[in-house]
């Protein structure tokens, strides 16, 4: 049985709602991009406050998730900072015409409240269940979580500094992370996800938080991250030799050096 289903549904709700309204009166409905992150501290927040007293994993889960949505909110809201609505947002608001409201009240807010409770299931799944011994699955997930949020992070850092940098000469970041994978601070995201999932899996039953992992990688790569991001790009000559030798998501050799890498007899 999952911890306070109903409450945690309930307050997402009103979260969402806020925001709504919010985003109504500033004309700015990326602000739910903002709200990502604090909407996981406060679910976080809310199954560590309540009863009963939270065991050294519950303790944990909640800890590793309100650090990384601490570290994502901060970022985003440093880097929309003065730059209005966000292109894709825009870009609904003008094709939506007169259904605007309603659809972005239900497919916006409402929507993203749904997957946040889906991407933050290991932390009810846990603290519902009873205290178990660590297990390898434990340390897995720590260390794969600790891999994941170094990597979303340095790849962030590199691209606050590549758009800071008056002398760059391309206008795609093309080194660092970036030079393996196009999209390397969604892998290092998914990559949290699917630690917590293994610390998850330590409990009883906890095998049904692979919902969580799933959804933000399909997510991520495949609906409201990369394809999104790169529309933009279509047709662009130069993203386009970037895209031909660099993977989208999953971090590899570029495609150039792996044809002029030497042969192992």
């Amino acid at each position: 049985m999952l911890a306070y289903p109903g409450l945690t549904a309930a307050v997402v709700l009103a979260f969402m709602t806020a925001l709504f309204l919010m985003a109504l009166a500033r004309r700015d409905n990326s602000i739910i991009d903002i709200a990502w992150g604090p909407g996981f501290l406060l679910v976080a927040g809310l199954h560590l406050a309540l009863p009963p007293a939270p065991t050294p994993r519950q303790i944990l889960v909640s800890v590793l998730i309100l650090v990384w949505a601490a570290r994502l909110a901060l970022h985003l809201a440093r880097r929309a900072k003065g730059r209005g609505e966000d292109f894709r947002y825009a870009a609904w608001r003008k094709a939506w015409g007169r259904w605007f409201l309603l659809r972005s009240y239900l497919q916006i807010f409402l929507l993203q409240g749904a997957f946040l409770l889906l991407v933050a299931l290991p932390l009810p799944i846990v603290h519902a269940a009873p205290p178990v011994p660590w297990t390898a699955l434990d340390a897995a997930g720590l260390a794969l979580w600790a891999f994941g949020f170094a990597f979303e992070s340095a790849a962030d850092a590199q691209l606050v500094r590549f758009r800071k940098n008056p002398e760059r000469r391309s206008r795609f970041l093309t080194t660092g992370l970036w030079r393996w994978s196009r999209h390397p601070n969604y892998f290092g995201e998914a990559i949290q996800w699917w630690g917590l999932f293994l610390i998850a899996a330590s409990v009883p039953g906890g095998w049904r938080a692979v919902i969580s992992p799933l959804v933000i990688t399909l997510l991520l790569r495949y609906v409201s991250g990369v394809p999104l991001l790169e529309r933009k790009h279509k047709g662009d000559p130069e993203f386009q030799a970037y895209a031909a030798r660099t993977n989208a998501f999953w971090p590899w050799f570029p495609k150039a050096e792996r044809r002029l890498a030497p042969r192992v007899p």
